[in-house]
């Protein structure tokens, strides 16, 4: 064997570059990177070894970092302004942009009311966006209607931790680890959501493999393979299950009564909770065998230090909070909290939703951990900003705004770094906001997200890694992030944009405050924010901006000199009595009720290499390998009952919209349940995108929506004519010429592929008119081709355009059997002996095969061959190279080298190709392809 010719993440020499220490900027484990540059270019990314968060290591998209980072038609490079709805975009000057937002601004404040502007931010700003942010519109605009994204992944946290031990302040760290005796995941796919600890939990388990890991999630994922105990609840049921676990360890004695009576109280009331919870209830209402909850009770209870790792499957909920809190109990119960090895750590889904939290970016939190709800809180932050008062009136979280949107009572909205024409649920409500909005102003940094449709006005944003500031990852770390390159065309940080906003609107209506946005650096702004945490649970005042460059990051609170790797070792609690609080909350199921017009319950969630609305992640040829369109996944059963085949189109409805996706068969996924992954859009699909089924439903406490439970219904499409094809060039300007089809058919997905360009796929219920097939192949530039079969009356066209042998271009409608020996070639792989033949039917080219291991481009057909020539783990690393990058993919590889018996593999190909052939057809049509 010898290693794929395939599309791996490149390795560079920078030996005469620079080499920047930075943070990645995907989720909230906050791994340090190093940035090699030379001459103004970011050439590749490596993890930072002496960072403490990753010690080096990075995943398969902080390796591919150095591919996002674009300086051409992917980026917002200037201003931009269209004066009335029916008048197109024109790129203007930076500074009268800044002049129209102020001046907008201003004339709405005035006119209606501080109220009637909105400022809806991202997790993934940075600590100083945020405290700019969050002082422009509370001191000076007088308004709390600020949120962020991050309500929508990590709110129930934030709740179930003020509500039980009385700040936002996960206890525990990533030593912690390390120590576990048990480890209990609810609710995260952990292996693709923060793979880097996950990498980490795997070490601590191969040294110490008396260590019990115990998964809770609906589905069968890399995670739950890699649990001794998997616990498939129903989507919802995680109070139910907590408190069987709490009343099984009540029972048997397990739980630590001296800890309750000296640090907590409110255990009375809880415990009589719990007699309605024993093992057998929980089973009913969850679907988990009572032994394995017993089991699951004993480990925890058991154990001389036991840890929790949770995230978007308890707190996207309408029950998120009695979900976080539940869980906490189990802790606080055992006096598991506070100790090495022990405690309810919330993982946090972006890289600075922490950060924005310190800040009081939302609506629901001031800066220092303050709460806008109290008088007292709103004088502390007031004096220390220099003004003499805060609004009082709530400010609207992140739906409650686009509803106020839509009523009327906010008629100018500021979104930045974010994209909530596809990440929010219900998106037809929600575009019928940005729609009805009088003036909606979007900072960003890339040009293909969503919600650029509906801007009035754009300012161009600096991204990574054009920006220095801090973030604070789910530790409570505190890292700086340094600027590796100069921002291209007018792009600004994006506390820069609000800061020139904020100075000119305060010379509008408040001429007296102007001055307080004077920043001249990130340091003043760190500064003033960091004096803003002094004396309360987070207090990091006394850290110096530039000492976290020379000392490194730093975990808070920071006193004397010194961060504080875990919280609560002394019992003593920051609420009223010091005592942490058992909070008696009872189960509630779902809101979206299931019914037979919609039978399915339907969660959403992350996949391994791509990152939220992929605005970034679509940018890199290898992350887009691994999966490369979306599709839905059902247990077979329900596809036999539904008449569904492997690779059919279904159309998906729920009570607030549909889509039209190919089916995925999968029997991790329980009967009567789908799962769909939450990355795609309109920008890549047909519709409105993923969350036009979701639901918008919310938790009374966090606001939070309940993202991870729609009831949706799922029938054959009908969709008989289908068409196929792929263009080579540059993404960005390809995917915007061939946008508009997107919006011509009922199926129609536009995406980038690993082998270069783009690929569009279409299909409809009749077969188009030839003068619509004529356009479609003009779209290719195939108007005229080099190899062309058609019969336009019967909806055929098969056009090839080759150049020097290299394939440029190619569109097969009505008749696309050879579309994957196609794409083999755009590949690399050899060409077909001859291209008529191959249209014509008369020859087969090779299958593709979907790239498991993308740091080393490794796909699916080599790693079974390989199996079948009898390699193990460590021989597939060594002859392929797969899983020695990043190491995501290995729990994949494993699962593969499990039902290997299972696996035909078609002889004649030479293991480690790119065009390896596999009978395996469920693989195939996993990646979509059919």
């Amino acid at each position: 064997m010898h290693k794929p010719s395939g599309n791996p993440i490149p390795i560079v020499d920078v030996s005469a570059g620079r080499d920047v220490p930075s943070v990645c900027c995907y989720c909230g484990t906050g791994c340090g990177v190093r940035v090699q540059v030379r001459d103004g270019a970011v050439l590749a990314v490596r993890g930072d070894e002496r960072h403490p968060a990753n010690h080096g290591k990075l995943c398969s998209k902080g390796l591919a970092l150095g591919d996002t980072v674009r300086r051409d038609g992917a980026r917002v490079l200037s201003a931009q302004w269209r004066e009335a709805r029916d008048q197109p975009m024109r790129d203007i000057a930076l500074d009268r942009a800044l002049d129209i937002a102020a001046d907008t601004l201003a004339r709405t404040i005035l006119s209606h009311g501080p109220d009637a502007v909105g400022f809806y931010l991202s997790g993934q700003l940075l600590t100083e966006d945020y405290a700019v942010f969050n002082k422009l519109a509370r001191a000076l605009a007088g308004t709390n209607n600020i949120d962020t994204n991050s309500r929508l992944c990590m709110s129930s946290a934030v709740s179930g931790y003020k509500r039980t031990l009385g700040a936002d302040a996960p206890p525990a760290c990533y030593e912690d680890l390390d120590l576990a005796d048990t480890v209990l995941i609810a609710g995260s796919n952990m292996a693709y959501a923060h793979p880097v600890l996950f990498r980490r939990l795997e070490a601590a388990r191969a040294r110490r493999p008396d260590m019990k890991v115990i998964a809770v999630d609906p589905r069968r994922t890399d995670t739950t393979a890699f649990a001794d105990l998997h616990l498939p609840i129903a989507p919802g049921t995680d109070v139910a299950l907590f408190h069987a676990m709490l009343h099984v360890m009540v029972r048997e004695g397990l739980v630590d009564h001296g800890y309750i009576q000296r640090h907590t109280e409110g255990f009375d009331a809880l415990q009589a909770r719990l007699d309605a919870f024993p093992p057998e209830a929980a089973q009913r209402l969850c679907g988990v065998p009572a032994r394995d909850i017993i089991q699951a009770a004993r480990w925890f209870g058991g154990a001389n230090a036991a840890l929790s790792l949770y995230t978007m499957g308890l707190n996207q909920s309408t029950s998120g909070t009695d979900k976080n809190a539940a869980l906490i109990h189990l802790h606080l119960a055992t006096g598991q909290i506070g100790r090495p090895g022990a405690g309810p750590f919330s993982l946090t889904g972006q890289p600075n939703a922490m950060g924005g939290r310190e800040a009081g970016g939302m609506a629901t939190l001031l800066p220092g951990h303050r709460d806008p709800a109290y008088a007292a809180d709103r004088a502390d932050v007031a004096a220390l900003w220099g003004v003499e008062r805060l609004p009082d009136a709530p400010g609207t979280t992140a739906l409650d705004m686009f509803d106020a949107v839509l009523e009327g009572r906010i008629k100018v909205l500021w979104i930045a770094a974010t994209n909530p024409a596809q990440s929010l649920p219900d998106q037809a409500r929600v575009r019928a906001a940005l729609e009805r909005a009088e003036c909606v102003i979007v900072q960003e940094a890339f040009a293909n997200t969503e919600t650029l449709a509906y801007a009035d006005l754009v300012l161009p944003a600096a991204t990574w890694p054009e920006k220095s500031g801090t973030v604070t990852n789910s530790e409570r770390r505190i890292s700086r992030v340094q600027a590796a390159i100069a921002p291209p065309g007018d792009a600004q940080p994006d506390w820069r944009l609000a800061q020139a906003v904020a100075q000119r609107l305060a010379g509008r209506i408040a001429p007296d405050k102007e001055a307080r946005f004077a920043y001249r650096d990130e340091s003043e702004v760190f500064a003033e924010h960091a004096r803003m945490t002094a004396g309360r649970d987070l207090d990091y005042s006394a850290l110096d901006y530039d000492a976290l460059r020379r000392d490194g990051p730093q975990q808070w609170p920071y006193r004397a000199g010194q961060g504080t790797a875990r919280l609560y070792a002394d019992g003593v609690f920051p609420t009223p009595s010091g005592r942490a609080r058992f909070i008696d909350v009872d189960y509630r199921p779902p809101a979206d009720l299931l019914t037979p017009d919609f039978p399915l319950q339907l969660t959403t969630g992350r996949l391994r290499d791509h990152w939220h609305t992929m605005a970034r992640t679509s940018l890199s040829r290898v992350l887009t390998q691994h999966v490369e369109e979306p599709w839905v996944s059902l247990h077979p059963e329900d596809m036999r009952r539904l008449k569904l085949e492997a690779g059919a189109l279904a159309r998906l409805r729920s009570r607030r919209g549909s889509v039209v996706l190919p089916v995925r068969a999968d029997d991790g996924v329980q009967a009567g349940h789908a799962f769909l992954p939450m990355h795609w859009g309109s920008a890549f699909m047909a519709g409105l995108g993923v969350n036009a089924l979701t639901s918008p439903a919310t938790d009374p406490i966090s606001r939070q929506p309940e993202l991870k439970f729609s009831a949706i219904a799922a029938e054959p499409a009908g969709l008989a004519w289908q068409a196929a094809g792929w263009l080579q060039g540059d993404g960005a300007t390809l995917r915007a010429r061939l946008a508009p089809w997107l919006r011509r058919f009922d199926y129609a997905v536009l995406l980038p592929v690993g082998a270069g360009g783009v690929r569009l796929r279409l299909a409809a219920a009749d077969t188009p008119s030839p003068a619509v097939l004529a356009e479609l192949a003009d779209a290719f530039g195939l108007a005229r081709a080099d190899v062309v079969f058609d019969d336009l009356a019967r909806g055929k066209l098969r056009r090839v355009a080759v150049a020097q042998g290299v394939l440029r271009a190619f569109l097969l409608a009505g008749d696309w059997r050879a579309q994957d020996a196609l794409l083999s070639w755009a590949a690399g792989a050899d060409a077909p002996a001859s291209i008529s033949a191959l249209l014509l039917g008369r020859i087969s080219g090779p299958a593709r095969s979907r790239t498991v291991c993308v740091c080393n481009g490794v796909n699916e057909a080599a790693i079974l061959a390989g199996i079948a020539s009898g390699c193990d783990l460590a021989a597939l690393k060594s002859t392929l190279g797969c899983g020695t990058g990043c190491g995501s993919c290995v729990p994949e590889i494993q699962s593969l080298i499990a039902r290997i018996p299972a696996v035909a593999v078609t002889s004649g190909h030479t293991p480690g190709t790119a065009t390896g052939v596999v009978s395996s057809q469920p693989s195939r049509v996993a990646d979509g392809v059919f």
